[in-house]
């Protein structure tokens, strides 16, 4: 009996799939691919995403490394089941001709209007300002770009959130005197903008780049990045105008970045790297990626890891969940790519996290951690 190519194919996508399911924390993913196999510049961090009516849009930075002055913002879309090329998308160089790195992108779509892309221009963290460009055809062609005014920078790492209210927050925060955190706040999609904090801190917390979850009735969460060991959190109870000091969670934090998102369901979705630093360093290797799950934004549920290889690193990723009810992750991929996980938040298998620590489950055994190496931010 002759069987046909598609028939073997299929086959082969099953066979995948059905041992995907047998292997520890990877139940529930659809989907593992890299936005790009070559490129034109040999380092890229910081991916962001989002959902544009005619598709997905990643940005993040490239160049020869991170602070070099050729970095720039590369762009790339989900077309006809693939993705585009990695395409500048914005650059550092300023009118007297002086070129500077740029940092951090973050996309966010207005429901029923631009793609925005907000992003730095600066020499290093402490010194950038934020810029801002708009598409309105799905990330295919941008506006000029705007430098926003003076002192802001739009949301720092992670996507802004729109509020019942019509208000759009930035979550965001500073390095220059201290880390802090704030929020940009923004009711005409950064036509005019105002600011929220910096927010106090216990036990001199020292955290950046957060992320907002939402919990309804006017109730908010903050997760951040830290050096003190551990993901810090504030809460809200009057929409985000008003916040509780920072202080620690009992999860822990590499001096690396996050994200988190709240799905329609309720539930809260964070990607992180759940690792503590060597001793009692502050930063550590970025790896493994994992992916955590709660209902109430305290007590949180070990759902997928997502990289666990002892080569860092594995970082700054970034969570979206999109109209067909899926989590698209995506993220750092040792400073060479940039990865795009897809994941059926319905398939998770979830295992509480208990005084901090990653359950351990049969059949799992962690990689271990090659020597630790000082990494970039």
């Amino acid at each position: 009996m002759k069987i046909s190519l598609l028939t073997l194919l299929m086959l082969g996508v099953f066979i995948g799939l059905h041992a995907q399911e047998k292997q520890p924390w990877k139940q529930g993913i659809l989907k593992e691919e890299f936005l790009y196999e070559k490129a034109a510049f040999p380092s890229c961090h910081s991916a962001t995403m989002a959902e544009t009516p005619s598709g997905l849009v990643a940005a993040f930075f490239g160049g020869t490394k991170e602070r070099h002055p050729d970095v720039e913002i590369y762009v790339c879309r989900f077309e006809n089941g693939t993705w585009t090329a990695p395409i500048s998308a914005a650059d550092g160089v300023q009118e007297d001709g002086k070129r500077l790195p740029t940092w951090n992108p973050v996309l966010y779509q207005i429901p029923g209007g631009d793609l925005l892309l907000f992003y730095k221009i600066g020499p290093k963290p402490s010194a950038w300002w934020g810029m801002l460009k708009r598409s309105k055809d799905g990330g295919k062609t941008w506006s000029t770009a705007e430098k926003l005014p003076n002192g802001h920078i739009g949301p720092v790492k992670n996507k802004p959130v729109l509020l019942d209210n019509g208000q759009l927050f930035c979550p965001s925060s500073t390095e220059g005197n201290g880390w802090k955190i704030h929020f940009e706040v923004t009711p005409d999609f950064a036509k005019t903008w105002r600011k929220i904090g910096p927010l106090a801190a216990k036990d001199s917390i020292d955290a950046i780049q957060p992320s907002i979850l939402v919990h309804g009735n006017r109730t908010l969460q903050l997760l951040a990045r830290s050096r003190n060991r551990a993901l810090v959190q504030s809460w809200s109870t009057d929409n985000g105008e008003t916040w509780s000091p920072l202080e620690k969670t009992n999860l822990p934090n590499n001096n690396s970045g996050t994200d988190a998102v709240t799905m329609t369901d309720g539930r809260h979705v964070l990607v992180y790297n759940h690792v503590l630093p060597p001793g009692n360093l502050a930063k550590g290797p970025r790896t493994p990626l994992n992916v955590s799950v709660s209902k109430d934004g305290k007590s949180w549920s070990a759902a997928l890891i997502l990289e666990d290889s002892p080569i860092s690193q594995y970082s700054y990723p970034a969570v979206i969940q999109t109209k067909d009810g899926l989590l698209h992750f995506i993220y750092t991929w040792r400073r060479q790519k940039i990865k795009h996980v897809v994941v059926d938040p319905n398939k998770l298998k979830l295992l509480p996290i208990k005084n901090g620590e990653w359950p351990k489950v049969k059949g799992y055994t962690a990689p271990k951690l090659e020597e630790y190496k000082k990494e970039e931010d």
